[in-house]
């Protein structure tokens, strides 16, 4: 099955949709949705907001009904196979088995093991005609972006933890110190990409170096922020050695963890909510991470001699989310390799 231009697109502007919500939908995936009509136009965009919202389909439906389209809705563009279980909400396959949805696209199997998915199954049994992505001939680029959009929460579902993104900054000279009396020395542009992580993550990851050193305050600040998002922020090293101010007023607007040691990692962000965190932090933690092979993906930002940064990501999978950003088109990708 070839995947037709009309839903090509719908499923672009699905992952579009998604990634606005990105650092907000945790304990949920991030997912997006588009219903089109019986001759590819489309209907409504939407995408889950946050945990106890609506999830995508149930969404789209719903803005689908109050702009007076829902009896034209023909087909379903969905990341991320529909819901066949009672959560917080009823099934997205009730939702879509109940309107006039005729054909469902999909972009992901659902990878929590604990539903075992069955959302596919189960509009094919009512009827609905299904078809997946992975298995379109034309639909491999479109996959990706719909597995890397769905990776944090695919990687909370299988190997128990947030997906580690380790973001890390160096000038011409190989040093992450920068110059007396500044905080950085990445470009403009650079540090409103930092923030854009920040934003589409769950929490940051640091050392107590780096708090002694940078007195860092990790919120986001170059880019609009969610109202009222505490995230989570995990420093590792012993508590004594933080602080007091500083932490009392981190924790104004975060949880804040402590861990004594990086092994002990995976386990407490087990325990939490978190599906994808940023580390923060300086040459002793990040070589601790990397001994332990505890990241997913490692971003570089390396500023050269004339001050113009370049982009190299190291991953350890198929796919990264740092792919869903523009900033991507800038990186030079390395597969399951470690930064000099």
């Amino acid at each position: 099955m070839f995947v037709p231009e009309q839903v090509g697109q719908a499923f672009r502007t699905a992952v579009a949709e998604a990634c606005r919500y990105l650092g907000q939908t945790a304990p949920n995936p991030a997912v997006g949705c588009v219903l089109l009509d019986a001759e590819g136009e489309v209907l409504s965009a939407a995408a889950h907001h946050k945990a106890g919202g609506l999830h995508a389909e149930r969404l789209a439906l719903e803005q689908a009904k109050q702009a007076g389209v829902f009896d034209r809705v023909r087909t379903a563009v969905v990341t991320l196979e529909p819901c066949n279980h009672i959560g917080r909400t009823r099934p997205c396959t009730e939702a879509l088995l109940e309107s006039p949805v005729k054909t469902v696209w999909i972009g992901s199997e659902d990878p929590n093991p604990t539903v075992a998915g069955g959302g596919g199954a189960r509009l094919t049994e009512a009827g609905v005609t299904v078809h997946w992505l992975a298995q379109s001939a034309n639909g491999a680029a479109l996959f990706s972006l719909c597995k890397a959009l769905l990776a944090p929460f695919a990687c909370k579902m299988t190997e128990g933890r947030p997906w580690i993104t380790v973001k890390q900054a160096v000038n011409s000279a190989g040093t992450m110190v920068p110059p007396e009396g500044q905080t950085t020395f990445t470009s403009p542009e650079s540090l409103k990409f930092a923030h854009v992580l920040r934003r589409a993550t769950d929490g940051v990851v640091t050392g107590t170096g780096t708090v002694m050193a940078d007195n860092p305050a990790f919120t986001v600040r170059h880019v609009p922020d969610y109202a009222d998002r505490r995230r989570l922020l995990v420093v590792c090293g012993q508590k004594a050695h933080t602080p007091e101010d500083w932490l009392a007023e981190r924790q104004k607007q975060f949880d804040v963890l402590f861990c004594r040691s990086c092994a002990d990692l995976p386990a407490l962000l087990a325990k939490t909510d978190a599906l994808w965190v940023l580390v923060e932090a300086g040459p002793t933690l990040l070589a601790a991470l990397k001994e332990l092979n505890l990241w997913d993906d490692w971003l570089t930002i390396r500023q050269n001699a004339a001050g113009v940064d370049h982009y190299t990501v190291s991953t350890r999978h198929d796919v990264t989310p740092l792919a869903l950003f523009p900033e991507w088109a800038r990186c030079t990708q390395e597969q399951a390799c470690f930064p000099e």
